[in-house]
């Protein structure tokens, strides 16, 4: 049997119930977040309530519970679900109210959460396969919000390409990935979209910068060009499901010689020894 969380109970999945007003359902109103689990425990779990808290401020949407709470029930969620090495994603909505578009003045925000097992590296020695895809979505997406259509169409463009992945960009200029976000290395140096309104500001990715930094490797946020990205020495994606994810090909040609760097791959090395030996201090 699974196991759900919704809002402070852990529930049988069968039991998660949510109103067909709820406005998470007919608007995408509300946020979420998707954390990475390493031997049982949430890896950079601080980062990712912060950024729910963000997104939440930006949508001026209450959180049903405080972080102490919502962390304990979330690993209690994890612990009953027998998850070793998962992901666990959690959203909450503005809650159930009549159909206006305006927020209502009284509602209960909704909180429901899940968590699956999940394995991490299967494709990082020979790298991904990418296809292009114009950058369609609103002009919020520094919040991370329910709002994923232009995403799933270009996920989806991707698939029927063969891809794992699509790279997004908004005329010449690349932005991230439609679940990721996009780095390039040329001359050594590290080169992705700044944190701004255009892209999500990953918590892989933030988390890769500061081991790069640690590593003396340069790491340049600016915006950059197709040109640059096809013309690039390495190309990787980072998210919580791929960590650090070399790519191979952009819309089926080799890119960046077809194979993981060693930009690259000194950052997956030094990704992998941080969670190594996150797992080595939790509590057996």
């Amino acid at each position: 049997m699974s196991f759900i969380l919704f809002q402070d109970q852990i529930v049988p999945r069968e039991q998660g119930k949510v109103d067909m007003e709820d406005r998470g359902y007919q608007f995408g109103d509300g946020i979420y977040e998707a954390i990475p689990v390493y031997g049982g425990q949430m890896f950079l779990l601080d980062p990712h309530l912060k950024r729910l808290k963000r997104s939440a401020n930006e949508l001026r949407l209450s959180l049903p519970f405080g972080f102490e709470e919502l962390t304990e029930n979330l690993n209690k969620l994890i612990q009953m679900n027998e998850i070793n090495d998962g992901i666990v994603y959690f959203q909450v909505t503005r809650g159930t109210a009549p159909r206006k578009h305006f927020f209502p003045e009284h509602t209960e925000s909704v909180l429901t959460g899940s968590v699956v097992g999940h394995t991490w590296g299967s494709n990082q020695e020979a790298g991904i396969q990418t296809s292009l895809a114009e950058d369609i979505r609103w002009l919020r997406c520094d919040i991370k919000t329910l709002n994923l259509l232009g995403n799933v169409l270009a996920k989806q463009h991707a698939h029927e390409q063969g891809s794992d992945e699509a790279i997004l960009h908004r005329g010449d200029i690349v932005t991230e990935g439609s679940s990721s976000n996009v780095f390039i290395v040329q001359d050594g140096r590290l080169i992705t979209h700044p944190a701004d309104h255009f892209i999500l500001n990953g918590i892989t990715r933030h988390f890769v910068i500061e081991l790069a930094e640690r590593m003396a490797i340069t790491v340049d946020e600016r915006p950059f060009t197709l040109e640059e990205l096809l013309a690039a020495d390495e190309i990787f994606i980072t998210s919580t499901g791929n960590e650090v994810m070399p790519v191979a090909q952009i819309d089926g040609r080799p890119a960046a010689g077809g194979q993981p760097g060693p930009v690259t791959k000194k950052l997956m090395v030094a990704f992998a020894d941080e969670v190594t030996r996150f797992k080595a201090v939790q509590p057996s």
